[in-house]
C-alpha cells in the first residue's frame, strides 16, 4: 500500500512533470547572461498577473493572491533588488519608484479584485520589456 500524505501518489498528481519543469527553469536561469536573467523576470511578471486576472475572474481568489504575491516577489526580489541606486543615477531612481508603485498597485488589485490595476501594471511592465527586448542584440555582440 503507498503511504503518502497525499491523496495521490506523485506520478498520479503530475509530480515528474512539475519536477522536470523546475529543472528546466533552474537550468535556463543558471546558463543564461545577466540580460536573459531579467528578460526571464519580466517574462515571469506576466505570466504571473495574466494568471491572476484568470483566477479572479473565475473567483479563485487564494489563487489570484499567490499569483500576486508571484508577481510582486518579482518586484521585489529580483528587479527592484538589482539596481545599483548608487551607480544608476536617475534612471536607477525612476526605476525604483516605478517598481515601488508597481507594487502599491498590485496589492490594490488584489484586495480590491481589481482587474484595471492588473492591465496597467501590465502595461507598465510591458514598456520597460519591450525596451530591455530591444537592447538586447548589444549585449550579444
Amino acid at each position: 500500500m503507498y503511504a503518502s500524505p497525499f491523496s495521490k501518489p506523485p506520478a498520479a498528481r503530475g509530480h515528474f512533470g512539475a519536477m522536470y519543469h523546475q529543472v528546466s527553469i533552474e537550468t535556463g536561469v543558471a546558463e543564461a547572461s545577466p540580460h536573459r536573467l531579467v528578460s526571464m523576470l519580466f517574462d515571469g511578471f506576466m505570466q504571473a498577473v495574466a494568471q491572476a486576472r484568470g483566477a479572479m475572474r473565475e473567483g479563485q481568489f487564494e489563487s489570484k493572491g499567490r499569483c500576486i504575491g508571484r508577481a510582486v516577489a518579482i518586484i521585489e526580489e529580483g528587479l527592484r533588488a538589482g539596481l545599483d541606486l548608487q551607480a544608476g543615477g536617475g534612471l536607477a531612481r525612476d526605476l525604483n519608484d516605478l517598481y515601488g508603485y508597481l507594487v502599491v498597485r498590485l496589492t490594490q488589485a488584489n484586495v480590491r479584485n481589481d482587474e484595471a490595476a492588473l492591465d496597467e501594471c501590465q502595461r507598465l511592465v510591458l514598456q520597460l520589456q519591450e525596451a530591455w527586448t530591444s537592447i538586447a542584440p548589444q549585449f550579444k555582440a
